[in-house]
């Protein structure tokens, strides 16, 4: 029977968030045994331009004349099932969904946050889009600046720490000459920050975050009164910036007292989840002083969360124009789970400084500076090498030029 695939056409709907119909065969009353056959067989998608080609490929091989067209997509947002062109039964996609996911939306409720499985669970059904592009800039080339004047830039790490590869080809790929710099070299004095330029704290579980996120690694700079100089000195340089990601900013929070313009950084505490959050979301870039975002305010780009501890209780009057990012649903600041997917008020996820050279931030922008490296994005996107967050690398890369 040609719908023995009724299951994964609803997968594959619920995925594309678009209108499947079924074609039966026999009558409406005796249409059971067609939908529910668990044979083998595979479903394919394949544009209608291509279904001729199709075929031609299978003439010869054991698959000639078993190729059957069992539907099609439609515009409607719902699964119907048609017998002799006549729709003989429909859903809407929405409700179908709500019962599929019920097992897994009841288990939630009881392993996370409740509140938290109940907004889950209307993201589920709402139809609004969970991701997409909006770019308010055209993304520069992607290339690697040749020449000797590779500014040197620090990727700190600490034991535990894990984003430093990628952190490192970033900032490559964008003219930096990136140095592995691991804590003991700095403790052992056989490194110093007054030979780089920049500094980023990369993302990980340093000292597996078990004195709290950030905080052990914050605590081996500002209880060694040599290294606590050197990072306050280092901050104060007017030719220097900086970079936070994940573990780096919950650890760059902690060293706010000596950062010039960080005072208002706010502490990052456990998701409201309860859980370790590894997602895809919508962030949206704020206009600010940060030098990383320059020329990027308004665009909203699908970026990598994957952190505990990430939720801004509280965010002081004097913070709210130090914002850099905040995550959305749609065209809204996400205040729900999961388009915000730590419960930080207002969507917060990314603070600068008054000057911009100092940024903080929770998602992993090195994670997706490649087209490549997305699990979605929009296809336009494809085409070229650079993923959009490239942009921030690259704009650190003209600051510093422009610094001399």
């Amino acid at each position: 029977a040609p719908t023995r695939h009724t299951v994964a056409a609803l997968e594959m709907a619920f995925a594309g968030r678009c209108g499947v119909a079924l074609y039966l065969d026999g009558a409406p009353d005796g249409c059971l045994p067609e939908l529910f056959s668990e044979e083998p067989g595979v479903l394919l998608q394949v544009r209608e331009a291509d279904i001729e080609r199709l075929r031609s490929l299978t003439i010869g091989t054991r698959l000639e004349g078993l190729l059957q067209e069992v539907g099609s997509i439609t515009a409607d947002a719902a699964l119907s099932l048609q017998a002799a062109g006549v729709t003989v039964w429909s859903r809407p996609l929405a409700q179908l969904r709500s019962l599929w996911s019920r097992t897994s939306f009841e288990l939630q409720k009881l392993r996370d946050d409740p509140q938290c499985a109940q907004e889950e669970q209307a993201a589920r059904v709402s139809g609004v889009p969970l991701l997409f592009g909006d770019l308010t800039f055209i993304p520069g080339p992607f290339v690697i600046r040749s020449g000797q004047n590779r500014p040197r830039v620090a990727i700190l790490r600490e034991q535990g720490v894990n984003g430093h590869v990628e952190m490192a080809a970033a900032f490559h790929y964008a003219g930096f000459e990136a140095v592995d710099l691991h804590m003991a070299d700095l403790q052992a004095e056989r490194a110093s920050l007054a030979d780089f330029r920049g500094i980023v704290a990369c993302g990980g579980f340093s000292y597996g975050d078990v004195l709290g996120a950030g905080r052990g690694w914050a605590g081996s700079i500002l209880y060694n009164t040599r290294l606590r100089d050197q990072f306050q000195h280092f901050f104060a340089r007017p030719d220097t910036f900086g970079l936070g990601v994940c573990n780096g900013c919950q650890m760059f929070a902690q060293l706010r007292a000596l950062i010039p313009g960080a005072q208002h950084w706010p502490d990052f505490l456990a998701n409201r989840s309860g859980r370790f959050e590894s997602r895809l979301v919508m962030a949206r870039v704020e206009a600010g002083p940060s030098i990383l975002f320059s020329g990027m305010a308004g665009s909203r780009i699908p970026v990598v969360v994957a952190h505990g501890e990430g939720r801004i209780a509280a965010l002081d009057p004097a913070a709210q124009a130090l914002v850099a990012l905040r995550y959305v649903d749609g065209d809204h600041l996400a205040e729900a789970y999961p388009h915000n997917p730590n419960g930080s008020v207002g969507g917060a996820t990314a603070l600068t400084t008054p000057d911009g050279r100092f940024t903080i931030m929770m998602p992993h922008p090195e994670r997706l500076f490649r087209s490549v490296q997305y699990s979605w994005c929009p296809p336009e996107w494809r085409t070229r090498e650079q993923g959009p967050w490239f942009e921030l690398f690259r704009n650190a890369r003209d600051w510093v030029e422009a610094a001399g």
